[in-house]
């Protein structure tokens, strides 16, 4: 029993010490357990066995929110508002302030909390030996050099040792891939997440809360706190709007109160101008967007946990996923191919003698018997009678039965491990090389074998045949990659599993077949060195995936790719991919996840297979064309009216023409009005009807800005113009050949509203196609929403003062009319100069086109470097054939990188001198490394 204190931590290797402690003397314990005494005194030391957590109060967060630059200027504007009494204005405004600070925080609110998921799993009861009794005890309350028993059908509760004893099996699927349970015995370590599936022991826990392999995957989740893309987009074009109108806004505050206007008067308006101008509802309109995707993806049985991850996912163009129950189905199934060395003997002869050396009649008690029983009718069996049993002994490898036939004849059946059953066979010599290559042929592709045999009449063993199973990949995933590189998006795998059935798995699903292990990556301790994408970039890149990696190395990967400027998707299911989950742009759990995958996932998937993956980028990227329709078209608004009144303010007076005004401004019931109509039914483009693109999306500011100017500087124009022949309708000017009669300067007021309204509407047509406007059809819903919005600007135009409504006049139906095809006119002037636009900007290799055309280009390269890759079969590494010949026959093309030739003596050999040369050099490697152990340890 351990009675020892804790000592100080003393100069050494920091492997010798846990948390500053001698490792060997907290987990020297004896088989008494713990004192009592001693593990409250490391209870106090190191903390319970659980996750530190991080939380941040909700009701901050939302009034950080109310209080940002944005939000402060809208309470300027709410404060000005309430002090000259425009309560229209002042409830317009609080209103959006409300739902502007709201809508984020709600989102924030709903996501998934993988912390949360992770902290749950940490709190199963476990059985510990403290004091010499064994009791069963929350394992939350587990400290290191604690003793406890691991049982069959029960959780690892910490990280630990093994013990002396029989081995067990433990199930780290969740953790490690690993498709079958795994055999642990003395030395080896269980992690806390796996379950026992067979045998029962003691082991020293070594590891528990933050300390453990769960709780570093905990840790990481934690460390992904950033702004997200779209959040980032918005705040850049936002930004920038800011800029330019407070500076324009600015000026003509300070011009009006220099020229006498009211103080308040002058204030509200510049107030309201800004308003109006500045992308206000930009947030709200963008998030109806990918709300109404997100309600499109449920009906396709994928659930989005965070909005913004559409936008990011239109923007993906590197897929990394895990194998296990991802690509794979998690559940192995019994192959074709079933190699038999017994005369005579049939396929259902194989199966049935491996039914016979399991329990038919029960359960399954694992899940090789699980695969075994479900291959053939189990009802023809009952003819015979199991007289006895040897259940499956890790240490043996093998199960055995003795069966009664119906003649009353006896006999035994036995299935195990190919090496151990082959030993037991009377013909050893005769079929020794057959069945060592065909099991060599197996391994190097990465396929399970199950040999069966059966004692023949003089009760001699034979060799019936080798069951071959494997974890098949799901139906549409094949289909899914495709379709992935055919959108130019490129597939990685990273596994738990072993190298060689990644490679299996990437051979049956046409992916290339250059799978590393992660000792060329860097270690844990580097996740946040940000020059993780120069110096390991070009590995990860030219790799199809990754096999036998733990969390820290999917989280690394994703963060290499994510440094070298790709957007990464990564799907997964256990608890092993929540942190590269999380770490990646968008994280996406399959159906069957666990808990803390799906916490940390944006998108999970609720039906079988990956085909949604595809329907979800193709949404996505028609919710990116319709966010960035809208961004155009606020920014050329934006500028439509703040350079309008700049100008119109500064350099054309209507005193000039005969009117007692000084200067030109809309009332500020005006502007509100044009804000509520066009704002309110833009959120429409929800609904439109674009195409999606067969590339990755990309912002690229500098061709939404240079469109946005040209649409806007157009819309502008005709705005001047069409200001000054109103105001010049009492001279013989334009607008009286047309025999329209002369303006009040209330009408010329109601005209440039109803100008505005209409251009600010019709430009929205416009800026969603980079052709002409008629090129591709508009949505139903947004057809009809400007259809409301105009109708209502041009009702509210000629029944002003039938609605009482103050500071403007109404227009007589001819003014109407002229208005309307002076809009439309400059329309179809304004969609030409944005097709010119578009136009140059592809010549000068800028912008969305020529973004796409690159990528196609770039994704035909990619794909000529996949199938070279893919060229190296596992039959071209027998014949040591190199990379450039297998290219060119199969593919006709040649690839400048090769192999090292075999040796010639290695060629000569034959299948039994191959493995025993491949049993010295593993012996060979396993003394150089206990020799440099020891050494290290000197």
């Amino acid at each position: 029993m351990s009675t020892q204190p804790l000592l100080q931590e003393p100069q050494g290797s920091q492997e010798s010490f846990y948390m500053g402690v001698p490792k060997m003397v907290l987990f020297g314990t004896g088989e008494q357990g713990l004192r009592e005494e001693e593990a409250q005194r490391r209870l106090e030391k190191f903390g319970p066995n659980m996750l530190e957590e991080k939380k941040d109060n909700p009701l901050l967060k939302l009034f950080l929110n109310f209080v940002s630059p944005m939000a402060i200027m809208i309470w300027l504007a709410i404060i000005i508002e309430a002090v000259i009494k425009d309560w229209a204005d002042f409830g317009v405004l609080l209103t959006l302030q409300i739902l502007n600070s709201t809508v984020g925080w709600f989102e924030d609110l709903k996501a998934g909390n993988a912390v949360d998921a992770l902290k749950n799993a940490l709190r199963p009861e476990c059985q510990v030996i403290r004091d010499g009794i064994c009791k069963k005890m929350d394992a939350t309350q587990l400290v290191p050099g604690d003793r406890v028993v691991l049982a069959p059908g029960g959780a690892v509760p910490a990280d630990c040792e093994i013990c002396e004893g029989k081995p067990i099996q433990v199930d780290q699927a969740a953790l490690t891939g690993e498709s079958l349970p795994v055999t642990l015995s003395e030395g080896d370590s269980a992690k806390m997440g796996s379950n026992v599936v067979r045998g029962e022991i003691e082991a020293i826990v070594t590891g528990t809360g933050s300390q453990t392999f769960f709780g570093r995957t905990a840790a990481m989740i934690q460390s992904v706190d950033e702004i997200g893309h779209f959040q980032r987009v918005i705040l850049h074009v936002t930004f920038g709007l800011l800029c330019v109108s407070f500076i324009m806004t600015g000026i003509v505050l300070g011009y009006l109160l220099i020229n006498g206007e009211d103080v308040l008067q002058a204030i509200a308006f510049a107030v309201v101008l800004l308003i109006a101008s500045i992308p206000i509802a930009m947030q709200v309109v963008c998030t109806s967007t990918m709300a109404l995707g997100c309600r499109m993806l449920a009906t396709e049985k994928a659930i989005v946990s965070r909005l913004t991850s559409i936008e990011e996912l239109a923007s993906m163009n590197m897929l990394c996923s895990d194998k296990t129950g991802t690509l794979t189905m998690n559940k192995m199934e019994l192959q074709d191919d079933l190699p038999m060395w017994t005369r005579g003997v049939t396929r259902l002869d194989v199966l049935e003698a491996a039914c016979l050396s399991s329990k038919w009649k029960e359960p399954a008690k694992d899940a090789v018997d699980t695969l075994v029983l479900k291959s053939i009718p189990l009802k023809p069996l009952d003819r015979y009678k199991q007289v006895d049993y040897s259940p499956f002994d890790p240490e043996t490898k093998f199960t055995e039965a003795t069966i009664e036939g119906p003649d009353g004849n006896t006999f035994r059946v036995m299935k195990g491990a190919p090496q151990v059953v082959l030993q037991k066979v009377h013909n050893l010599s005769q079929i020794r090389e057959s069945v060592d290559q065909k099991i060599m042929d197996l391994a190097s592709r990465g396929i399970r074998g199950l040999a069966v045999a059966r004692t023949n009449s003089n009760n001699q063993w034979e060799l019936l045949g080798v069951l071959t199973f494997l974890d098949p990949p799901r139906p549409d995933t094949r289909a899914t990659i495709e379709k992935s590189y055919e959108y130019g998006i490129d597939v990685k795998m990273i596994t738990g599993d072993q190298q060689a059935i990644a490679i299996e798995t990437c051979r049956a699903l046409g992916m290339g077949m250059q799978i590393l292990t992660p000792e060329s990556l860097p270690d844990s301790s580097s996740t946040k060195d940000k020059t993780l994408g120069g110096n390991y970039g070009a590995l990860v890149e030219n790799a199809d995936g990754f096999a036998q990696v733990y969390p820290e190395h999917k989280f690394t990967i994703v963060e290499i790719l994510r440094q070298n400027n790709y957007v990464v998707g990564m799907t997964g299911d256990g608890v092993n991919d929540a942190p590269a989950l999380k770490r990646a742009d968008i994280g996406i759990a399959v159906q069957g996840s666990t808990d803390a995958a799906r916490a940390a996932a944006d998108i999970v998937l609720t039906a079988p297979g990956l085909s949604t993956i595809i329907t979800a980028i193709l949404y996505a990227r028609e919710i990116f064309q319709r966010m960035k329709n809208y961004v155009i078209y606020r920014i050329a608004c934006t500028l439509q009216l703040l350079t309008f009144f700049f100008f119109a303010i500064l350099a054309i007076h209507p005193s000039a023409f005969g009117f007692e005004q000084e200067y030109f401004k809309l009332p500020v019931i005006a502007l509100v009005v044009i804000t509520i109509l066009n704002d309110g039914c833009i959120v429409s483009i929800a609904y439109d009807y674009v195409k999606p693109s067969k590339t990755p999306e990309r912002w690229h500011f500098g061709e939404i800005f240079s469109v946005a100017f040209v649409l806007g500087s157009i819309a502008v124009v005709s705005s001047l113009l069409l200001l000054y022949w109103g105001l010049d309708t009492s001279h013989e000017s334009i607008l009286k050949q047309f025999g329209l009669p002369q303006l009040t300067y209330d009408q010329v007021c109601t005209m440039i509203y109803l100008k505005v309204s209409l251009s600010d509407f019709l430009t929205i047509f416009s800026a969603r196609t980079s052709g002409l406007f008629c090129s591709r059809l508009p949505g139903w819903q947004l057809m009809i929403a400007a259809c409301v919005a105009m109708g209502a600007s041009t009702t509210l135009s000629h029944f002003w003062n039938q609605l009482n409504l103050p500071e403007m006049e109404a227009l007589e139906w001819r003014w109407i009319a002229f208005i309307w095809v002076y809009c439309i006119a400059w329309f179809l002037i304004q969609d030409v100069g944005k097709v010119l636009t578009y136009w140059l900007l592809y010549k000068m290799n800028i912008g969305s086109e020529a973004h796409h055309q690159s990528l196609m280009q770039k994704k035909d390269k990619v794909a000529l470097k996949r199938e070279n890759r893919r060229a190296l079969t596992r039959e071209s590494v027998m014949k040591g054939e190199s990379l450039m010949k297998a290219s060119v026959r199969l593919t006709g093309r040649g690839n400048s990188l090769q192999l090292a030739p075999a040796e010639a003596k290695y060629q000569d050999m034959s299948s039994a001198e191959i493995a025993t040369e491949l049993k010295r050099l593993e012996d060979s490697i396993k003394a150089l490394k206990s020799a440099l152990k020891s050494q290290s340890s000197k």
